[in-house]
């Protein structure tokens, strides 16, 4: 646990420390070199010390170094041993200089195992140092025109060696610090601050490409100028200060460019399109970079560039600008150039106006722009048709159509060229009007108008006038239904075209429509005749005819008249009829008049049938009258007359008069009362009965009937019905008997005598006799 370590080395000492070793009352170190024929050197330490330093060794020789710690009867507790060498033998300068305001140069001979050498210069209570490998060394860092000691250790990988003798050395002056500039392009002004410890100052001024001669300067001021010089050129500028023994400082080298020419040949070229200028020129000597200042009154624009052109942007329409251009170096700037005018292109025109100042001719105008010589005026319709004008005036006239849209700019016009695209105007002309007209009456009242479309119409209005009546319809398709308007009145029809960018086209020109006449009104229906019905209306028009109709369920009927009535014949009997007018004209048919009903009286039947029911009953029967619900039957002679009214075609009339002549009437009455007489032919009633019928009898199979006749003119015949047969007899013409014979016997017979019937079938309401 006993160990030691060096803390300091030299050329000839070796400085060693350890730590407190437990026991210990001192300490014995010794050095012996290694590999070399010497002498050991030995120190002692007591408890307290801790360290030993062994001198008056030998340069660059390595030593054994080892301790031992010792109690205190002299027993050695625990010994340790390290091996270092000692630093190179003390170097000794030959000579020191200075040549440059912040460094000394020192010159010395090698010393035997030196790897480095230590430079110090000390200036008072300041040093630097500088670590060198071999001779010379320089140590930088210094200040200017100061004093310093100078001295040099060696060092190897064991330490450092011991300070040399030292030298005095005194640092040059430093170099004026230079400020150059071109004032002009001809010359150079320099100046500098004062130098400490100065007692004058050298400059000298040559071009940097070699040519030409040197201009050189001694002086104990701190400002030259050289003139002369070549404008636009590189010069080299040297100064130093000299002390009052005449050493030359530090030197100061700066490099200054003459000022340029102003740039000859300016030329512009202007691009109308873009509203630029390109402006040019002859590259000047030196010249770095160029400045071309482009001015109109307090607007100035500027464009810089390291090249012989520069475009300048954003110039202003109708403007004049005078352009010079200034040549760059890093020693200043030239002369503006003289001023070169450039105009620019016209503005565009501006308070643009478009009007039809007639239909189909456009009028479009503006205002006058400065820098304008002569302006083009461009109308392109919407179809891509375009048109120009070129005029030196501010207004231009065009041919222009309805229902187009047209679109219209306005360019000025200079030497520099066309004035930027201004507002595009666009301008919509009316509407076309309506082509191919038509009207149609769908009713009295109602007028359907159609027409073809045309260009440039967005809606249509159909307006229909009469007197201070108006009908409106407005619609995007091409038609129209006018309703609502009067009867029997003429109409100026127009169609408007519109369109939302110009309004309605009001030149259209109008069409003139009569309506059709009014429904006629039905005044009055009266029976002129058997199915002859005359119809009278009110008239309220005189162009009109008049179509009556009568409508039922037996069919139609018609009569015409232009006057104010006209008769239906052939009317059917029994029937309901719808009666209607209407009226016609050129104009168009009206509405039917409001319907009157009308009612032909009931027919008569055509069949009536009387049969002799009783002696003095009689039924009569017939077929159905149409239109007929109730019937009244007559049956008239002079001795009376017999009635009957019924609902139904049959009827049994009593108190018949037999053997009388009589007249047979009907009448069929319908519903409401008409009333139809019909007359059929005569009838006459059988005749009567005979009286006082007896039966006697002849044999056992004969009988005789016998009767008195009520008229001798009258024929009888006698019926006899039994279970065994029937028989009949009629006695010859004025005989008021008859004789039945050969009759079965035996039998109950029914007898009935009744008088002759011309035709149809026997009586059968005479009395009967039973006979057995």
């Amino acid at each position: 646990g006993f160990s030691v370590s060096t803390y300091d080395v030299t050329s000839q000492s070796i400085s060693v420390r350890w730590p407190k070793f437990s026991g210990a009352s001192s300490y014995r170190v010794t050095a012996t070199a290694v590999n070399t024929v010497s002498h050991s050197l030995l120190a002692h330490s007591s408890d307290v010390t801790l360290k030993a330093t062994l001198t008056s060794l030998i340069p660059n020789t390595i030593y054994a170094i080892q301790a031992e710690a010792i109690d205190k009867n002299g027993i050695i507790l625990g010994e340790t041993q390290i091996v270092q060498s000692t630093a190179p033998d003390i170097p000794v300068i030959d000579q020191a200089y200075s040549k440059l305001s912040n460094s000394i140069t020192v010159e010395w001979r090698a010393v035997p195992g030196a790897t480095n050498y230590m430079l110090t210069a000390q200036d008072g209570d300041s040093f630097t140092e500088t670590v060198v490998k071999n001779s010379p060394g320089t140590v930088t860092g210094l200040k200017p025109a100061t004093l310093y000691r100078i001295t040099i250790r060696s060092i190897n990988s064991g330490g450092k060696s011991q300070p040399s003798p030292f030298r005095k050395v005194k640092t040059v002056l430093a170099a004026p610090i230079l400020s150059v500039s071109s004032p002009s392009c001809d010359s150079i002004a320099v100046s500098w601050k004062a130098v400490h410890m100065a007692a004058g100052f050298s400059v000298s001024l040559m071009r940097s490409d070699g040519l030409g001669r040197m201009l050189k300067e001694n002086t104990t001021n701190t400002s030259l100028i050289f003139t002369n010089l070549d404008p636009g050129t590189l010069y080299t500028i040297k100064a130093y200060a000299w002390n009052a023994n005449g050493i030359p400082g530090d030197d100061f080298t700066y490099n200054q460019r003459t000022s340029p020419n102003a740039p000859a040949d300016v030329k512009v070229a202007f691009h109308s399109g873009a509203l630029r200028a390109v402006v040019s020129w002859m590259p000047t000597e030196g010249a770095l970079t160029y400045s071309v200042t482009v001015s109109s009154g307090l607007l100035k624009l500027r464009c810089n560039t390291s090249s012989a052109s520069c475009m300048v942007p954003s110039l202003q329409c109708g403007s004049e600008y005078y352009v010079s251009v200034t040549a760059f170096n890093d020693a200043g700037f030239s002369k503006p150039t003289d001023a070169v005018s450039l105009k620019t292109i016209p503005c565009a025109p501006v308070n643009i106006s478009i009007e039809e100042d007639e239909p189909g001719r456009l009028l479009v105008s503006w205002s006058c722009v400065s820098f304008g010589h002569y302006y083009v005026v461009f109308v392109k319709s919407d179809d891509g048709l375009e048109v120009h004008c070129n005029t030196s005036y501010t207004q231009c006239h065009f041919q222009s159509d309805c229902g187009f849209t047209y679109f219209i700019s306005v360019f000025a016009y200079n030497k520099a060229g066309q004035s930027p695209l201004g507002d595009v105007f666009n301008y919509t002309t009316a509407p076309c009007c309506p082509s191919d007209f038509r009207a149609a009456f769908t009713s009295s009242d109602t007028v359907r108008v159609t027409w073809a479309p045309v260009r440039g119409a967005d809606l249509y209005e159909t307006r229909a006038a009469a007197g201070s009546g108006v009908v409106l319809c407005n619609d995007t398709a091409t038609a129209c239904t006018l309703s609502a308007l009067q009867c029997n009145t003429p109409y100026n029809i127009t169609v408007y075209s519109f369109s939302e960018a110009r309004g309605s086209n009001r030149s259209c020109a109008p069409q003139y429509v009569a309506t059709a006449p009014c429904s006629p009104e039905i005044k009055n229906i009266s029976k002129e005749g058997l199915s002859v019905i005359s119809v009278q209306w009110q008239s309220n028009n005189e162009e009109a005819t008049y179509v009556v109709t009568a409508r039922g369920e037996a069919g139609l009927w018609h009569c015409t008249s232009t006057g104010n009535s006209c008769t239906l014949i052939h009317l059917p009997c029994g029937s309901t009829f719808s009666v209607s007018a209407t009226a016609r004209s050129p104009a168009g048919q009206s509405l039917p008049s409001y319907s009157v009903p009308l009612e032909t009286a009931p027919c008569c039947p055509n069949d009536l049938i009387l049969t002799q029911v009783t002696q003095s009953v009689t039924n009569i029967s017939w077929s159905v009258g149409r239109g007929a619900q109730t019937y009244v039957t007559t049956l008239e002679s002079p001795k009376g007359q017999a009635k009957c009214h019924t609902l139904q075609n049959y009827c049994l009339l009593g108190c018949i008069t037999c053997g009388t002549n009589y007249t047979v009437s009907l009448k069929a009455i319908s519903e409401t009362g008409l009333t139809s007489s019909c007359t059929y032919q005569g009838y006459s009633s059988s005749a009567c009965c005979p009286s006082g019928v007896k039966l006697y009898r002849l044999s056992n199979n004969g009988i005789r009937v016998f009767w008195r006749a009520s008229d001798e003119t009258i024929n009888y015949n006698a019926d006899l019905r039994g279970s065994k047969g029937n028989f009949t007899c009629t006695p010859s013409s004025g005989l008021s008997h008859c004789d039945i014979t050969e009759i079965p016997c035996g039998d109950v017979y029914t007898v009935v005598v009744a008088p002759v019937a011309d035709k149809g079938p026997k009586l059968t309401f005479c009395p009967k006799k039973i006979y057995s």
